[in-house]
């Protein structure tokens, strides 16, 4: 087979695996294919998906963000305790708390000179104080007049289609132009492919980190938000176990865990299949936990399958 038939099938991989997976789960269970059945799982997949959207863009530089599950409960906090008192104004200050966060996790990083997995690790355990520190340790419900009032454009329908769907539409579609038209987003494949090219290009690359990593916190924020809107209370453990699947997500949508090939089109296509494999386990009886174990070997083997290991001459 031709190198140019490999790339071909490679790119349409996730997608074909996409569909086998929905015929195997429709299969067990007929009423899967339903549209109000698609645009309900399609609903449930938009926070995993802004949750992995933003961090699409770090490791499309060859790095890693392991503080978002606990921006997205920390946002999911700020917005549950303050809603009351601040309205509307609430909404921004949650995201701008993983706007914060992603940027303090890059300075660390690229300041520092620490390696992103450590830097953003260590701010996650802060971020995570802070969640405990906003909600007094505890879950907080959110009153149905405000949620009425401030987070309707989270839930609920418009035209029959959920709001959450359309949330991670103008995400998706904001982050495509981004990376696809612009400046930006040509650094973020040149950083992730050859750095030290870019480097001695000229460019600023720990200003390129930098944004991508407040990116990669303020979707996490986002995620946190709307997760919030739909559960109506926020948590400091809201968003524990989206870790692994988040990654696993962007990882078996193609993006190069090596950095410079990726999209979040293929984010959105990745989070598809992991809920679509949750719904299967579900279907079967597997639980909550068991489920992580299967989404650790979906990130393994994915990997293994999209690691280009002619490239790679030590793996540490």
């Amino acid at each position: 087979m031709s190198k140019e038939w490999k790339d071909r099938i490679h790119t349409y991989l996730p997608i074909i695996f996409l569909i086998v997976l929905v015929l195997l789960v429709g299969a067990y269970d007929p009423s899967f294919f339903s549209v109000d059945n698609f645009l309900t799982v399609t609903a449930d997949t938009m926070t995993l998906f802004l949750m992995a959207s933003g961090v699409t863009l770090v490791i499309m530089i060859g790095g890693i963000d392991l503080s978002i599950q606990a921006v997205a409960s920390m946002a999911s906090c700020i917005l549950a305790a303050y809603l009351g008192r601040f309205g509307i104004w609430t909404i921004p200050l949650a995201v701008l708390g993983g706007a914060v966060a992603g940027f303090a996790g890059s300075i660390v990083s690229t300041r520092l000179r620490i390696p992103s997995f450590i830097a953003t690790l260590a701010v996650s355990g802060v971020v995570l104080s802070a969640a405990y520190w906003f909600s007094d340790t505890r879950s907080i419900n959110i009153p149905p007049d405000l949620s009425a009032s401030y987070l309707s454009w989270a839930v609920g329908e418009t035209l029959g289609v959920p709001h959450e769907i359309w949330v991670g539409a103008v995400a998706l579609v904001a982050l495509s132009i981004l990376l696809q038209l612009t400046p930006f987003g040509r650094l973020i494949r040149a950083i992730g492919a050859q750095e030290q090219a870019v480097i001695a290009s000229g460019i600023n690359v720990d200003r390129i980190k930098i944004a991508a990593y407040t990116l990669s916190g303020t979707m996490a924020a986002i995620a946190g938000v709307v997760m919030a809107a739909r559960l109506g209370s926020g948590s400091p453990t809201l968003a524990n176990e989206f870790l692994l699947p988040a990654i696993a997500a962007i990882i078996v949508g193609g993006t190069a865990i090596t950095g410079g090939v990726g999209s979040v089109w293929r984010t959105f296509v990745g989070a598809l299949i992991v809920q679509v494999v949750r719904i299967g386990m579900t279907f079967m009886g597997v639980s909550v936990f068991a489920q992580q174990i299967v989404f650790g070997f979906i990130l393994v083997a994915a990997v293994a399958i999209t690691l280009d290991r002619s490239k790679l001459l030590v793996v540490k």
